[in-house]
């Protein structure tokens, strides 16, 4: 490139100077003739320089090549030589594979030999113990029919008697076992039982109060009693008649006693008596017309207490009926006790005592709240408060053990799971409280006395006897008496003579039982 380069300056240079001489020839041929000797000395100059250029250039350019080659075949040696080595190590390799692998089946070859002997003696030493076990078997056989002989027993009888005999053993020694773990377990849940329902009791603690089925209405002064009465008592009628309680005015100074066994009712009463006092006005029509606004607004109370309490108490998913039922709760009370305190009570000790005994609290807590829903209904109904409660839970969808909790909880159905019998002995807990119901002891206790002295009177009654805390009467009379159509007669006659004598809360179950027993003795 470079020869080419020169060579192609020097026609570039000779074609400008013959361009050049043209030029100048034209203005001056002897400035002409100088310039171009001129040119013709520096091209032929320029030219020798460049061959000599081109000469060296080459010369260096083939001892470049040269040394390139020389390097070139070193390193290729070089591979070869590395290349020979590596297969030199893996013939090394191969040899030493080969010959381990040779060493190898030579030791497994020897092996097989070794096992090959080893079967053999095995297989004759299994003949050797066969030939054994035969002989074994037949001087079995022939010591146990010397043996049938000497006792006078086959071998299946002197079995069955054993067996018999091993069984009577471990019968004996199982119903020790068992006495002994029975009674240390009766002693340690008698302890246990005590130590959680005292937990119980101090860790839960309600107010107690006793109503009464009298509501005291106070006024400012004797004046509003005229025009509570009305021309010819026709306001004090129509407030009698809207709100279904008897308005007793009397001497009594600034009171008036609102009677009723219904204490929503009475409190329609109060409250519909507050606004006709506070509003002036009080007449027949607007009494109607205050009552029945009053008497909506107590539904909507009675339905926020019971989602207050459910609330409160953390329940979740109860039906819309089941919280209005639990809000008409605090108009209710059983013997004085206010039942939605009560039932809230007993929801909160079924929950730790649950608790204690490691089952669901929030389940004993549902059916703790719901025990008593049975006794909500305004009209008197002929079954238990605890089954209809029960039917009420199962209506709404309530788990089978709440349900069966409260129609167990005064045993009238039979406990299915653990959280019925915590039911039934929070109850007791939480109506026991000193103060909690207005009967007291002695009081309570003359009436089952009572009962049972009432039942002891009629003809071939041997016993009698009052349970569920007065709920039940149970009669047992005499078999050579009464036939079975006489117990159902006296049956009925109980209970229409302890109507007619007795004065007793909710109703009383009267349970005649008759049986027939035989009884002799051998002597």
């Amino acid at each position: 490139m470079d020869i080419f380069n020169i060579v192609s300056g020097l026609v570039g240079l000779i074609v400008g100077g013959g361009v050049a001489y043209v030029f100048l020839s034209k203005q001056s041929s002897l400035k002409a003739n100088a310039t171009l000797s001129v040119a013709e000395e520096k091209a032929k100059s320029m030219l020798r320089e460049a061959e000599e250029k081109a000469k060296s250039y080459k010369k260096s350019r083939e001892i470049e090549a040269k040394e390139r080659f020389l390097q070139l075949k070193q390193e290729h040696e070089k591979e070869v030589r590395a290349r020979e080595k590596e297969i030199s190590q893996a013939e090394n390799d191969l040899r030493k594979k080969d010959q381990s692998l040779s060493d190898k089946m030579a030791h497994q070859d020897r092996k097989i030999q070794e096992m090959e002997t080893v079967k053999k003696n095995l297989e004759k030493q299994l003949e050797i113990v066969n030939i054994k076990r035969e002989e074994v078997e037949k001087t079995h056989v022939q010591q146990v029919k010397n043996l049938e002989k000497i006792a006078g027993l086959t071998a299946e009888e002197a079995k069955k008697d054993l067996v018999e005999a091993l069984k009577e053993d471990a019968r004996t020694d199982a119903l020790a076992q068992v006495k002994n773990i029975v009674e240390e377990a009766k002693l340690t849940a008698h302890k246990d039982a005590k130590r959680m329902i005292l937990q119980t009791i101090q860790r839960t603690a309600a107010e107690q109060a006793i109503e009464n089925t009298v509501t005291v209405f106070n006024i400012e002064n004797d004046e509003v009693k005229g025009r509570i009465i009305g021309r010819e008592g026709r306001n004090i009628r129509a407030l009698e008649a809207a709100t279904g309680i008897e308005i007793i005015v009397d001497d009594t100074p600034e009171a008036i006693i609102l009677s009723g066994f219904d204490p929503v009712r009475r409190e329609i009463a109060r409250m519909s008596l507050h606004r006709l006092i506070t509003d002036g006005r009080i007449h027949p029509a607007r009494i109607e017309e205050v009552v029945e606004k009053t008497r909506k607004d107590v539904e909507a109370e009675i339905l926020e207490y019971g989602e207050r309490t459910v609330i409160d108490l953390g329940i979740n998913g109860l039906a819309p009926e089941l919280i209005r039922t639990v809000g008409r709760m605090r108009y209710r009370s059983s013997y004085g006790q206010n039942l939605l305190q009560h039932s809230r009570e007993v929801a909160n000790m079924c929950a730790i005592m649950a608790t204690e005994f490691g089952l669901d609290p929030k389940l004993a807590k549902r059916a703790g709240l719901l025990h008593d829903i049975g006794k909500v209904p305004d009209e008197d109904p002929e079954m238990p408060h605890a089954l209809l409660g029960m039917k009420w839970a199962e209506k709404y969808g309530e788990h089978p053990d709440v349900c069966n909790a409260i129609g167990a909880h005064h045993d009238e159905i039979e406990m299915t799971n653990l959280i019925s019998p915590i039911v039934q002995a929070c109850d007791a807990i939480s109506g026991s409280r000193p103060g909690a119901r207005r009967e007291d002891s002695e009081a309570y206790i003359k009436r089952l006395q009572d009962l049972e002295k009432l039942a002891l009177g009629f003809n071939g009654v041997e016993k009698a006897f009052a349970i569920q805390a007065g709920r039940e009467l149970r009669v047992i009379v005499d078999s050579d008496v009464l036939e079975d159509k006489q117990a159902d007669l006296l049956s009925f006659d109980i209970s229409q003579k302890i109507m007619k004598e007795m004065i007793y809360p909710g109703q009383i179950k009267v349970t005649v039982i008759r049986e027939r027993r035989a009884v002799n003795y051998a002597k």
